[in-house]
């Protein structure tokens, strides 16, 4: 009778290597022999494995008793019989989900929660009293929001690369500091606090996130731009998009339109780079945007937005690389509840979003919209597949751009 822990990993080499048995498919060249299925014994060099054991019929495993004791022991890492196969992380995967429902985790958990419940609602409260005072006080709080709460979510950020733009405000724009639009993948509600982090900007978000009744005044505060992506209502909010740009504030779009599983980048929608390279703004609208000269229209020569590619993947979760099972912890899509994944979530030990920030695109070096979406999705769509097989790229290495757009170092 095998031992449970042994009988353990051979259900984790099972699992890895399909219905067609461990033995069967891989025991060309290890020195085993595959096994007559329906036997009431299965063998090896250095192993009998009982019909009792629990294995699979006609189970022939490829691996020793001396090889399973090195994996045990922790000498050997790896299976040798498949790059993409790590045992031993597969063994602490197991450990670490066995022990969701421990007392201390729950704990843990809960001590988290209540951080998040007293910090959000006291934090926006202060950011309200801030939004009366002029300058970038306002924005920097903002990073501080979403920092804390990373903090609280025990999410650590790998930031590779660097960000373009300045912190943004009016006396950023009148000293020629172009404003910057951040476009990046979306597969989670976590990329909000994550990119909120690191970018002093303003969100774009769908108008449906306006009408809920926390999120809405919470996103309201934090300045948010809400679209509706109606065509009745596309220019107003290209209108006002525009304005806030100009005005000082740099913006974070999702240009995908919806969250997916993080295992690929939709197609981009290219509407959401029309405001990169906008039409003259018509004289009846200017009253409402807040635009004052006749000739005050668009952006002024040169001041046109950069586009900023971000590409961000989770890729630890309590220290351990994330493989395709695991990144639905941090994924957040379709119909899924939020309450039960924050709660998934602030269960783990701790978890990781690298970061990639590209160098920026100047829209003026494009044909189209079209054109400048494509070359954005991908940079990020190239760059994601890297980060969710674990190779970390380099840093990004691009020039500054002046106010006429030309580099300088």
């Amino acid at each position: 009778m095998l031992s449970p822990k042994l009988l353990h990993i051979h259900n984790i080499l099972w699992k890895y290597l399909g219905d067609d048995g461990f033995g069967s498919r891989h025991s060309q060249g290890i020195g085993s022999t595959p096994g007559d299925r329906g036997s009431a014994s299965f063998s090896h060099a250095n192993a009998r494995f009982p019909a009792q054991s629990g294995l699979p019929s006609g189970y022939t495993p490829a691996l020793s008793m001396k090889q399973i004791q090195q994996i045990l022991s922790g000498k050997r890492r790896s299976s040798p019989l498949s790059g993409q196969c790590n045992i031993a992380q597969e063994l602490e995967w197991e450990s670490d989900a066995s022990a969701m429902s421990h007392p201390g985790v729950i704990v843990r958990a809960i001590f988290r929660l209540l951080g998040i419940l007293v910090w959000v609602p006291s934090s926006v409260g202060f950011e309200a009293l801030l939004l009366l005072v002029p300058g970038t006080l306002k924005i920097r709080w903002t990073r501080v929001i979403w920092g804390v709460l990373c903090r609280l979510l025990a999410l650590k950020i790998n930031v590779i690369g660097r960000r373009a733009g300045s912190v943004g405000g009016a006396r950023a724009r009148a000293r020629g500091d172009r404003p910057v639009i951040y476009v990046c993948n979306h597969s989670s509600w976590l990329d909000i606090p994550i990119l909120g982090t690191i970018l002093p900007s303003v969100f774009v978000a769908k108008g449906d996130i306006g009408r809920w009744p926390v999120m809405g005044t919470v996103s309201r505060i934090g300045r948010t731009i809400f679209v509706s992506r109606q065509k009745n209502t596309t220019g107003r909010e290209r209108d006002e998009m525009i304005s806030r740009l100009a005005g000082g504030d740099n913006l974070v779009l999702f240009p995908e339109g919806t969250s997916s599983d993080g295992s690929r980048v939709l197609p981009f929608m290219s509407a959401f780079f029309a405001i990169a390279r906008p039409p003259k703004i018509p004289a009846h609208r200017k009253d409402e945007i807040g635009l004052k000269s006749e000739d005050d229209v668009g952006f002024p020569p040169g001041m046109a937005p950069l586009i900023q590619p971000i590409s961000l993947v989770y890729d630890r979760l309590n220290g351990l690389p994330v493989n395709h099972g695991r990144r639905s912890v941090f994924a957040w899509y379709g119909d899924m509840d939020l309450g039960p994944h924050v709660w998934q979530l602030l269960r783990w030990r701790s978890g990781r979003a690298t970061v990639v920030l590209h160098p920026p695109l100047d829209p003026d070096d494009f044909p189209s919209r079209k054109a400048l979406s494509q070359a954005a999705w991908k940079t990020i769509n190239e760059t994601t597949a890297r980060l969710r097989q674990n190779d970390i790229p380099e840093a990004p290495q691009w020039s500054r751009l002046s106010k006429n757009g030309h580099s300088r170092a």
